[in-house]
């Protein structure tokens, strides 16, 4: 439901075949902790793969990774399991996984003396903590913070791109850090509007 780039394409296009996966987790008993940990270990595994030097296959084995990320919230609401405890054990496990696959990318890149582009890799790390931090320290004072136009689902849509298509990897790097930088700013620049718009708080005698 966030208003990012690609979330409406997603939406329409891939429907039907969300609806027909999610059946299935359901009807298998898959628990949304269950995906969250094979979401974990996915990413783990295409860290290896990317410290090995390795680009397509990590590549591939992103789709399923961000597929695992996005079915174990809606399994989870379909179960009636949603909590606070389960969304922070996702929220932690989606960084770490941001940490693994951005933090061994850079040190394959070093390795190799591809000083651009493993720099755009950590920045890439960089500014995605910084939107997700942004949105949790929003949150955490009751403001909405849902908006940016770059956000997770972009994110694995623009690296798995640029793992698998030769050529491409410091361009979606590149994008990655301006596009990511455009959404901290939005999202810091809704939290201002939203508190500014809240009536001040009387002071205590």
């Amino acid at each position: 439901e966030n208003p990012s780039v690609a979330a409406p394409l997603f939406r329409t296009v891939f429907a039907w075949p969300y609806r027909v996966v999610l059946a299935g987790l359901l009807r298998a008993g898959f628990r949304a902790w269950h995906l969250t940990l094979l979401s974990l270990a996915a990413n783990v595994v295409v860290g290896v793969l990317l410290l090995s030097g390795r680009r397509l296959l990590p590549g591939l084995l992103l789709l399923p990774a961000g597929l695992l990320d996005i079915f174990d919230g809606a399994v989870a609401r379909h179960r009636g399991e949603e909590s606070r405890k389960g969304a922070l054990l996702d929220s932690v496990i989606d960084r770490a996984c941001e940490g693994i696959v951005f933090g061994c990318l850079f040190f394959s890149l070093a390795e190799q003396n591809r000083t651009i582009d493993g720099a755009l890799a950590l920045s890439s790390m960089m500014v995605s903590l910084l939107v997700s931090h942004l949105r949790a320290e929003g949150e955490a004072v009751g403001l909405r913070m849902s908006e940016g136009t770059f956000q997770r689902l972009e994110r694995y849509m623009a690296l798995i791109i640029g793992l698998i298509v030769p050529g491409a990897l410091r361009v979606a790097l590149g994008l990655l850090t301006g596009l990511g930088a455009l959404t901290a700013l939005q999202r810091m620049g809704t939290a201002w509007r939203q508190i500014e718009s809240r009536p001040a708080t009387p002071a205590s005698p």
